[in-house]
């Protein structure tokens, strides 16, 4: 299948969640990728991209684009099918090995297309502890908890950090919360688990 083939695939069949690979011919995966997003009509189209998982620059212009997930190629079949199912109901998912080694790098590497860290300034004080929260994984759930808020507000101030930032999804949050220096690349994360998932069908 071709990037095009995937585009036009997605159109027709409006899946929960789309898988491609890093490497498909045609138009590269990462346009494919941000054509898919980017359509209103598929705006509830997951795309989890399989790539190489020591290519750093490949992970990070795979949530640039708007993937909701990026898994290694090598992934074991039930990790992968776990990441889908992540994915369909609303999550974002990396794997650990990629989270790991991406976020001391996120500072390093700027990108004129993404806020600054002076457009942090349209958030409220509530609004840069939450985005924080999400860089560490922590769901609304979690974020309530940790803040002593209802979900509802907590789901108000991710959505509305959402829409500020212009990010697509929780785990584009994540990336602007490194590159944007609001989070440290070695600081660490508030939650530990098998995944770093946050739930985006609660934003």
């Amino acid at each position: 299948m071709t990037g095009e083939e995937a585009v036009t695939r997605a159109r027709e069949i409006r899946p929960d969640v789309l898988l491609v690979d890093s490497a498909l011919p045609g138009i590269d995966a990462f346009e494919a990728t941000h054509q898919i997003v980017s359509d209103p009509d598929l705006s509830r189209v997951g795309v989890v991209m399989l790539g190489d998982s020591d290519d750093d620059d490949e992970v990070l212009s795979a949530l640039r684009a708007g993937a909701t997930g990026f898994l290694p190629r090598d992934t074991e079949p039930g990790a992968l099918v776990h990441g889908l199912r992540t994915v369909a109901v609303g999550d974002a998912a990396l794997s650990p090995s990629v989270v790991r080694r991406m976020i001391s790098e996120f500072t390093s590497w700027p990108d004129p297309g993404l806020p600054g860290p002076e457009q942090l300034d349209e958030l409220t004080p509530r609004e840069r502890e939450v985005v924080g929260l999400v860089a560490g994984g922590l769901g609304n759930d979690e974020i309530a908890e940790h803040l002593v808020i209802s979900q509802a507000t907590a789901k108000t101030h991710v959505s509305r950090a959402l829409c500020k930032l212009h990010a697509r999804n929780r785990a584009q949050l994540v990336t602007l919360a490194y590159e944007t220096g609001l989070v440290h690349p070695r600081q660490p994360a508030p939650v530990e688990s098998g995944w770093l998932a946050t739930t985006l069908a609660a934003a």
